[in-house]
């Protein structure tokens, strides 16, 4: 029975005054929470700050944020006994007192936990006295150990400092007398220099000194009684020791320190020297120097170096009223090369090509890598654009002949932008910008060919960032809108369908075509959000159709490329059919054919999987890319769009086979058919002679708002009523 008001006997040594002011922190473990309330108030003393926990997680938590002085523990817990702490303790490499307090009777658990490293091991029951006095003891020993731990360390330190300086320093450390002379040398000369410390002796300090550097040392040490008062510090060349030659050098820094008299006059009689050894500083150096001026991949100048010279060649031509080039060259098709062969066969056509390049150059032209398949190249001294096209199209021939690669040839091409100084620009990063504009213009158009700058050019890719940039923001702003185009029956005279077209209300450029801007959605990433935009739009439109009374029709909606390599669009599609309460039966999605030519399987398996949710699939624009019977069958389409170039040659009595052809797939595989761009009665008619009865065009109506499609399906014969 433990009673708080019972006093402990504290043993008065050396050392205690220290432990009761010092600062204390100590952790109880225990599951008793009456116990770890009443240690607090048994042990209390100034200094001395607890902290308790009642599990051996808990206490590792506590550790791994928190230093103890002593940690009070149970040895039966919860979770595990207090060995285990003691474990995590040693394995920690920790330096905690822990005083272990046990009911255990049987010896075994003392012996235990002294041998994991507890300091004291209290029985149950106890008197408060016999814990107060463990305590005290425990810290007043943790105390002493840290001290005595701390001395050792220090002396520890000194000694190995010492004899570090004195047996095995780095430097050489000498001495010279008044007259130039060694007088003193540490072991590091034979190491360093491969002189014996004996053959030094006595020897004038000049005569190690490489000729180049006499000039700077001599006036230091010929006349020792000029020496200044303060240490200097000098950058030298020694010659090492070879029998049989001149030997080479290593490069020092020498710090020397006058060493004077002790008399009044304080006059200086010899020197005391420390030469360090930095050749291999030296060379370093001069590899990051190399480093940061030049590629690492084709040792070409970099960046920063390419940008130093096209600097100053502008500046030489502007005091000479002359004129210089700047190419940008990038590699077509380089990327292929890394996916089909591999970084390692990348970077062998880099070099082949870098090589390639130089040997087209002139001397004074500078070849740079500005990284990855880039490379700029400065022509200075150009008379007249002509001189800047012969080099390129030097470049252009030099790469004609394939790059031999460890797995098979490989012809590299390459796009070339030029600009001109002073027309194209007045500094690097002008020249540098407008070649690069230039050399992007050649990648749209077709590749391997060079192009000059055309400042048109800039104002055209100004626009498209600007372009770029009002995209993004167009969703939020409500810019877009979907414009409805009538797809009718001839035999019928009705509607059949409507096909929603994507209209952008730019602010400032007006009504913007998809023609103009999808594609730039595409290469930024946007399509998905615009896609999943438009499907909504489309699906609300429905609805509200169908809630209006408005006569039930199929509405299209086309879907990119991007958007079938979403592994959840026949997901995302039946959803929004769903929130909408729409019948699938009422949308049809739209298809190009090079959708179907890339990874069939997948695509095959989303159009099969919205026809058995009840929507239709057409292929736009059948026809103009690579169609075949074979894709047709593992296609499940239900429509075929035949492209308006076909329609656009039907005039008067002349057919178009392959219209012909088209309305014989169609019929075969028997799908629905619709001709687009019809825009007279010449062409309805002869579409209607080779079998196709739908149509889609400006004959009947252009694409209009919603309130005119909905003006055409309460009343389809104005659609055919004379325009």
């Amino acid at each position: 029975m433990v009673t708080p008001a019972e006093q402990a006997l504290r043993p008065q040594v050396e050392g205690a005054a220290d432990a009761d002011t010092a600062d204390f922190r100590i952790l109880i473990v225990d599951d008793d929470p009456a116990l770890r309330r009443t240690f607090p108030h048994v042990l209390a003393r100034p200094g001395r700050v607890f902290d308790e926990c009642g599990s051996i997680g808990e206490a590792i938590d506590r550790l791994s944020g928190q230093h103890y002085a002593l940690i009070l523990l149970d040895y039966r817990l919860p979770d595990a006994n207090g060995l285990a702490l003691l474990d995590w303790l040693a394995d920690n490499q920790r330096d905690e007192a822990v005083i272990i307090i046990s009911g255990e009777d049987a010896i075994d658990a003392a012996i235990g936990a002294l041998r994991r490293g507890a300091d004291d091991y209290v029985r149950k029951p106890y008197h408060v006295a016999q814990l107060q006095r463990a305590v005290d003891g425990a810290l007043h020993k943790s105390t002493l150990e840290k001290a005595n731990k701390l001395m050792s360390q220090r002396l520890k330190a000194s000694e190995r400092l010492h004899r570090y300086l004195v047996e095995s320093s780095p430097d050489l450390i000498f001495t010279l007398d008044g007259e130039g002379r060694f007088s003193y040398l540490n072991p590091r000369a034979k190491a360093l220099l491969g002189y014996e410390r004996g053959a030094l002796m006595r020897r004038p300090f000049t005569t190690l000194v490489m000729p180049e550097d006499l000039d700077r040392i001599h006036g230091l040490l010929s006349q020792p009684s000029s020496l200044p008062g303060e240490s200097f510090n000098v950058e030298l060349r020694l010659r090492k020791y070879h029998p049989s030659s001149e030997g080479d050098s290593i490069t020092v820094s020498l710090t020397g320190i006058p060493m004077l008299t002790q008399e009044n006059d304080r006059r200086v009689v010899g020197l005391y020297g420390v030469a360090r050894d930095i050749s291999e500083r030296k060379r370093a150096e001069e590899i990051i120097s190399f480093q940061a001026y030049h590629d690492q991949l084709t040792h070409l100048p970099n960046r920063v170096l390419f940008k130093d010279r096209l600097e100053l060649a502008i500046a030489q031509a502007q005091r000479r009223t002359g004129a210089l080039a700047v190419m940008f060259i990038d590699v077509d098709r380089f990327k292929l090369v890394n996916d089909t062969f591999g970084h390692a066969e990348g970077d062998v056509l880099l070099r082949a090509i870098a090589s390639r390049l130089s040997a087209t150059l002139r001397r004074g032209d500078t070849l740079a890598r500005l990284g990855g398949d880039e490379f700029t190249v400065l022509l200075p001294d150009i008379n007249q654009p002509e001189d800047a096209e012969v080099i390129a199209r030097k470049i252009l021939d030099t790469l004609s002949t394939p790059v031999a690669l460890s797995q098979g040839d490989f012809r590299a091409t390459v796009s070339i932008g030029i600009s001109l100084f002073p027309r194209d620009g007045g500094t690097a990063e002008d020249l540098t910008r407008n070649a690069d504009i230039a050399m992007y213009q050649v990648k749209r158009s077709g590749k391997n060919a060079f192009r000059f700058f055309d400042p048109d050019l800039n104002s055209r890719h100004r626009d498209r960032i600007a372009l770029e940039n009002d995209l993004r923001s167009a969703i939020a702003r409500d810019e877009l809108e979907l414009h409805y185009q009538p797809q009718v029956s001839m035999v019928h005279r009705s509607i059949v369908g409507l096909e929603a077209l994507l209209r952008w209300n730019h602010p400032a450029l007006g009504a913007v075509p998809p023609a103009t801007f999808i594609q730039v959605a595409e290469e930024v990433g946007l399509i998905g959000e615009i896609s999943t935009w438009v499907m909504e739009q489309a699906c609300l439109q429905l609805a509200t159709w169908q809630r209006d009374g408005v006569p039930a029709t199929r509405l299209s909606i086309n879907l990119s490329a991007h958007d079938f390599h979403r592994s959840d669009i026949v997901d995302a599609i039946t959803g929004c059919l769903g929130r909408h309460g729409v019948d699938p039966h009422h949308l049809e999605i739209e298809i190009t054919e090079s959708i179907m030519m890339n990874d069939t399987a997948s695509v095959a398996s989303k159009v099969r999987g919205l026809r058995a949710a009840g929507l239709s699939v057409a292929i736009d624009d059948f026809g103009t890319g690579y169609s075949a019977l074979a894709y047709l069958q593992k296609f499940p389409v239900s429509t075929l769009k035949i492209d308006r170039s076909f329609v656009r040659d039907l005039e008067g009595p002349m057919t178009n086979p392959i219209i012909s052809a088209i309305t014989g797939i169609a019929r075969g595989f028997e799908l629905e058919l619709v001709a687009e761009g019809v825009e007279n009665l010449e062409q309805a008619s002869a579409l209607r002679t080779l079998g196709c009865d739908v149509m889609q065009g400006y004959l009947f109506a252009r694409p209009a708002p919603a309130i005119d499609a909905e003006a055409w399906l309460r009343r389809p014969e104005l659609l055919f009523a004379p325009h």
